[in-house]
């Protein structure tokens, strides 16, 4: 073989490794940011999930128009305090808010925080992302 074969076939190779190495960067930042926007998502149904029990009258099993109303406050259901993108928990309790903290599976410094308030609305907060 010739330099000039030998020069195109390292070139050759240079190049398909760079292509591999932006390939696996760019799978791992979409993996990354399809973990934060499951978490947002889980968050935001289960504060949907806890404005129903506030506005549940304590007679059906609700909080009566508190967050931490009922018999000991809003709890989340089994069912929703783990799914394959974090866990969740409640962070705080007061009558007119609640915060509850999600924790990605993917990586245990990833915190998103969501407050739900006495209208339903929420607001996000993220750590670590």
């Amino acid at each position: 073989m010739g330099q000039q074969q030998l020069l195109l076939i390292i070139l050759g190779v240079i190049v398909v490794g760079i292509a591999i190495a932006v390939g696996i960067s760019q799978f791992s930042a979409h993996s990354t940011q399809a973990n934060k926007d499951g978490v947002t998502s889980s968050l935001v149904n289960i504060a949907a999930n806890a404005y129903q029990y506030r506005i549940r009258p304590t007679t059906m099993g609700g909080g009566g128009g508190a967050y931490n109303g009922g018999t000991g406050g809003y709890a989340i259901p089994s069912r929703m305090q783990t799914d394959n993108n974090g866990i969740y928990s409640v962070s705080s309790t007061s009558a007119a808010t609640i915060v509850l903290k999600g924790v990605s599976s993917m990586n245990g410094t990833y915190n998103a925080l969501c407050t739900c308030d006495s209208l339903g609305n929420t607001t996000l907060a993220f750590t670590g992302w």
